[in-house]
């Protein structure tokens, strides 16, 4: 497809261009939105006016960055820290052999703009954390193909974070594309008005990271025998030594050491298999996938830009393991949301859990998900992370039960340094 544009002509806007795009810029239709201006003036925005943000350019935000070119958007940006391996060829179609060790973010925006005339495609290599709010402040849009949940999490409370009732122009609408094999989902997040990428933080797949009280301590399941031994073991045993989840003597090595470790502690679950699946968390990758669902992120992208639709309201989810099945539905806000919510979330712990067995719960509870958390409340410290000085002042509180520092109702703030938010959490006993 970009091939054959690139074959028509030189110039930026040959007639007939967009002629696909013009059909339905042209002429209002019957779900079109009330605020739709048919003819030049939406074509002048979306062509002149409309800054978009792409944040990954993977396996999703190839196809998106394609996308968005050949949908009539000319000013794109597009952030991602990673740099181009030979196994991303198969499905990152922007991306050649010779690119391979170069950045994906900067050989992305390259590509496109060489096949498609006209349109700007800014690259930026780097973290979305190294930017601040101003700059995220400059676009209309931004789309997320990213493979990660801390990245979602951060770029998604940054976005309701600048939300400013009294100027609209803060309100940057989110649309967020996701897979994993033949799953996927597409959806569209108004911050501060739809729910937030964190209020569905409980219909992701169960982590796979750990305490590492957990591992060292009281291993429960066979993950965290394997994360035992990848973790601290082999640490331990071989010093210095990287280790490589490719080579296959390796990946045996902590499979051996971990089904030793679950044997001790009456585990059953471990297998070749699943130690290598948790050491290099392994999610198959499909280019049909990835397709389908950077086409509906960038079908929402093309409907708020234009009004030429409704839009997404919220969430578009795709099953594709036996068959092709897909839906819709509503995900509502959950007021005690960290990020968008602003209530206090209430939890029930027994009398006789330990501050480590709190933060243990806090990492592995699926609407809370965080990793290295710090505790406070109003009047004291209970437990920081960092820095190392206050880590080791607080260290001695993980073995208190929280009811020694927390009276029945009394409230803590969690905290962490990936995440820009606290969650307030109220604390009952039974």
């Amino acid at each position: 497809m970009l091939a054959s544009v690139n074959g028509n002509s030189s110039s930026s806007d040959w007639p007939g261009r967009y002629y696909h795009v013009d059909q339905v810029l042209d002429t209002p239709g019957p779900r079109t939105d009330p605020s739709f201006l048919a003819g030049d003036g939406v074509k002048d925005f979306l062509r002149n006016q409309c800054k978009i943000l792409v944040i990954g350019a993977g396996g999703l935000g190839c196809e998106i960055l394609a996308n968005l070119a050949l949908s009539g958007f000319k000013d794109i940006h597009v952030i991602d820290m990673d740099t181009i391996d030979i196994s991303n060829l198969n499905r990152q179609f922007l991306f050649r052999p010779k690119d391979v060790g170069k950045p994906k973010a900067i050989v992305a925006a390259e590509f496109v703009m060489n096949r498609v005339p006209g349109v700007k495609v800014t690259p930026y290599y780097g973290k979305i954390q190294d930017k601040d709010e101003e700059y995220y402040m400059q676009f209309n849009l931004v789309i997320c193909g990213l493979d990660s949940v801390e990245a979602r999490r951060w770029i998604n409370a940054t976005l309701v974070n600048m939300v400013d009732p009294e100027n609209p122009e803060s309100l940057k609408p989110l649309i967020d594309g996701g897979t994993e094999g033949f799953k996927g989902q597409a959806r569209v997040i108004l911050p501060t008005i739809t729910s937030c990428y964190e209020c569905s933080l409980d219909m992701l797949n169960k982590q796979t990271a750990f305490p590492i009280c957990t591992i060292a301590n009281t291993p429960r399941l066979p993950e965290h025998c394997i994360e035992w031994a990848s973790v601290l073991e082999w640490p331990r045993v071989f010093k210095d030594k990287k280790m490589d989840t490719d080579d296959p003597e390796h990946i045996n090595w902590l499979y051996i050491t971990a089904l030793k470790r679950a044997k001790e502690f009456n585990i059953e679950g471990v297998t070749w298999s699943l130690t290598q699946g948790v050491v290099k968390n392994i999610i198959p990758a499909i280019a049909s996938t990835n397709a389908i669902i950077a086409a509906s992120c960038c079908n929402e992208a093309f409907k708020i830009a234009t009004s030429s639709a409704a839009y997404l309201n919220n969430y578009f989810m795709l099953i594709g393991t036996e068959g092709v099945y897909s839906y819709t539905f509503e995900h509502e806000k959950r007021d005690d949301c960290p990020v968008c919510g602003g209530q206090t979330m209430d939890i029930t712990i027994s009398k006789d859990w330990t501050v480590d067995r709190l933060i243990e719960m806090l990492v592995e509870r699926q609407d809370i998900q965080i990793k290295k958390p710090s505790l406070s409340t109003p009047t004291k410290q209970i437990y920081f992370q960092a820095p190392p000085q206050l880590e080791e002042a607080t260290r001695p509180n993980l073995e208190k039960k929280v009811s020694e520092l927390v009276p029945d109702g009394g409230e803590m703030t969690i905290t962490a340094t990936t995440l820009p938010f606290s969650l307030s959490l109220r604390v009952k006993y039974a």
